[in-house]
């Protein structure tokens, strides 16, 4: 099987002029005798995959490379799209501990208006070890400083509160986290940031509580009242600007930044764990006509079937089982499937820390054993949140045309045995090294049984 085999003669045409000029590049290749998993189709037991100048220039079982195309033998190996973290805080925080390597959450300054965007480091050492675990893009989101908040974030309540708790001038924490941005983890890139400005993320349930003083019901008050104001702001810019409107809950910076919510053209990422909680998260939008995604949804099972005709997408962790807090009792290893049957869009996170996206496939093989089936497990890590954060028509799947965001594992992806031989990001094979195996080959021990010298 070819696909689009007209756009793959010119394509091979054009990588046949290319070698014959000599100006052939990594990014013109052919990986043969692997099983291609495209996602957005039935997966090829045996075919190739062409690569030319970044994109997919032809994928099948009965592809011919071009003579002088370089190619790389599988050996039965699986071929997928890159894997896409749906939420996370790589490049824009180090180490959970040090307040100063931290810049995935505002202070009181700002809500709604931190962009992350600016927070992003393409030198990070965690990039290199999430690509090694085949993740090659990611939505980069912020955390509500000063009240936690997010899938696994209990955990990191102490270290989030500890960022502004008495230092940024006191006040009550933020009530929005801030906008999220989108990045492609490749390796030399200057900026690394693909999308900004793709949502804005709020807290509801427990941490919401905490930063709207103490309740959620007061949460959802100001929630609304913020909304309102954004509305008002949009349609009156110049009396504000001339001092001529009523006194707004929020500033300048954060209100420009709600304006695309309430206008349907950003989404808010909410975040939110037990069901009595998502069911407010969608009542508020249903009253708002606004879009939302859900975080956590740990007891999200319980609503599954109200959260499908809200047509509202869910980031899961399905390793979150344990009822670790009041608004987790609920929590259970097969949450994704359930969600998955009752019609919802499921994407699966690793850990939401940096270190941890590895964790991801082996989170969507968990799933696997408790339900979800296999092809839904291998989108929700690929395609699903490449489709939630606005991506699909460049990565995702293994189709032609699209940018050539792959990795060819030793074997199933969702298994715990198989690793990543070969990651590329944009056609362009990344260097299979981390900040571990960096400083590990630094220190190794000589000829003479000694590490090198200092330098």
């Amino acid at each position: 099987m070819i696909r689009s085999p007209l756009l793959y003669g010119l394509l091979a045409g054009a990588a046949l002029c290319a070698v014959a000029t000599g100006s052939a590049s990594a990014q013109t290749f052919a990986i043969v005798n692997a099983r291609i998993e495209p996602v957005s189709s039935a997966a090829i037991p045996s075919g190739t995959i062409l690569v030319q100048n970044g994109k997919i220039a032809a994928v099948g079982a009965g592809v011919a490379v071009p003579a002088g195309v370089t190619t790389i033998d599988a050996k039965g190996g699986v071929v997928t799209p890159g894997l896409v973290a749906p939420s996370s805080n790589i490049s824009a925080s180090e180490i959970g501990g040090v307040r100063e390597t931290r810049d995935d959450g505002t202070g009181n300054a700002l809500s709604a208006g931190f962009d992350i965007a600016y927070s992003v480091n393409p030198a990070s050492p965690m990039i290199g070890l999430a690509r090694d675990g085949g993740v090659t893009s990611s939505a980069v989101t912020p955390v509500l400083s000063g009240a936690g908040g997010g899938s696994h974030e209990h955990a990191d309540d102490g270290v989030v509160e500890e960022m502004t708790a008495g230092k940024d001038g006191g006040g009550d924490p933020p009530l929005f986290g801030g906008q999220a941005a989108f990045v492609r983890l490749k390796a030399g890139e200057a900026d690394i940031v693909s999308k900004s400005k793709t949502a804005v993320t709020l807290s509801l349930g427990e941490a919401g509580a905490r930063a709207a003083g103490g309740s959620r019901g007061a949460a959802i008050v100001l929630v609304k009242s913020a909304l309102q104001d954004a509305r008002a702001f949009a349609r009156n810019r110049a009396a504000f600007e001339q001092g001529a409107t009523r006194d707004y809950s929020l500033s300048r910076l954060d209100l420009e930044a709600l304006v695309p919510v309430v206008q349907g053209k950003t989404p808010l990422l909410i975040r939110a764990h037990r069901a009595s909680d998502i069911r407010l998260a969608l009542k508020l939008a249903a009253e708002e006509k606004i879009r939302i995604m859900l975080e956590g949804a740990e007891e999200g099972w319980l609503v599954a079937g109200e959260i499908a005709r809200a047509g509202v997408p869910v980031i899961v962790d399905t390793q979150a089982d344990l009822p670790d807090s009041f608004e987790t009792l609920g929590s259970r290893l097969d949450n994704a499937a359930r969600l998955n049957a009752a019609g919802v869009t499921v994407a699966i996170n690793g850990a939401r820390d940096f270190n941890n996206l590895r964790q991801e496939r082996l989170n969507a093989g968990l799933a696997v054993a408790n339900g979800l089936p296999y092809p839904a497990a291998l989108a929700a890590i690929t395609l699903t949140p490449a489709k939630i954060w606005g991506m699909a028509d460049q990565i995702g799947s293994l189709d032609v045309g699209k940018t050539a965001d792959l990795v060819l594992w030793t074997g199933d992806p969702l298994e715990t045995t198989t690793w990543a031989d070969k990651v590329f990001v944009g056609g362009v094979e990344q260097p299979a090294d981390s900040r571990q195996s960096q400083l590990r080959d630094r220190y190794a021990a000589g000829d003479n049984g000694m590490p090198p010298a200092y330098r």
